[in-house]
């Protein structure tokens, strides 16, 4: 015969907190967001840590805005609304990996201040280390170095609302890093953040 099935009271629930699961792990999650108008170096810095944390041993993972469009953030447009939603998802990602253990890197524009503000506020709420580096380039230079020509489009008005031409950039007051990419190299920036990480 079989023994009668435990109730649900009778089931021990280990509730484990981020705390925990770092003591276990040997290591604290966090997150970096790279903040930054477009072309400004978010993404190649992003990659080039997340590839310098995994050979280091850091479990990482890299969550690009444009990335995120295709999935998380489908659906989403590039109205006010639509770009404090977007930043709210990947916000609410990262924590979900910071507190997993690991480092979550989001390079994303995220455009308003009062966006990461909230960002920044639900990673304190949860104990959650969040350093906001703000990723700096002139828009010339930005400009010059845009891959996909959205700066051009958006300057013959095929693109509205468009981060650094036609809609605002509130750069940080107060981030834990600011790089100059028209002055430093990605190696240099990747190692300034790794700098930061540090205990």
């Amino acid at each position: 015969m079989n023994a009668p099935r435990p109730t649900p009271d009778a089931v021990p629930h280990a509730q484990l907190t981020a705390a925990d699961r770092f003591a276990r792990l040997g290591r604290r999650g966090c997150t970096v967001w790279l903040t930054g108008i477009p072309a400004s170096g978010k993404t190649t810095i992003a990659r080039a840590l997340e590839d310098a944390l995994l050979a280091a041993g850091t479990p990482c993972i890299v969550l690009d805005g444009d990335t995120l469009r295709h999935g998380l953030n489908a659906g989403l447009d590039f109205s006010n609304e639509g770009r404090a939603e977007a930043v709210r998802r990947a916000g609410e990602a990262a924590l979900l990996i910071a507190e997993s253990g690991s480092t979550a890197v989001v390079s994303m524009v995220s455009p308003t201040a009062a966006d990461r503000a909230l960002v920044h506020s639900r990673h304190m709420k949860a104990s959650l280390a969040f350093h906001e580096v703000f990723v700096d380039a002139p828009v010339r230079v930005a400009e010059s170095r845009d891959p996909k020509g959205h700066y051009a489009r958006a300057r013959s008005g095929d693109l509205p609302s468009f981060t650094g031409v036609s809609a605002p950039y509130e750069a940080p007051t107060a981030p834990a890093l600011h790089l100059r990419t028209d002055r430093a190299s990605v190696h240099e920036c990747v190692d300034a953040i790794r700098a930061l990480l540090k205990p």
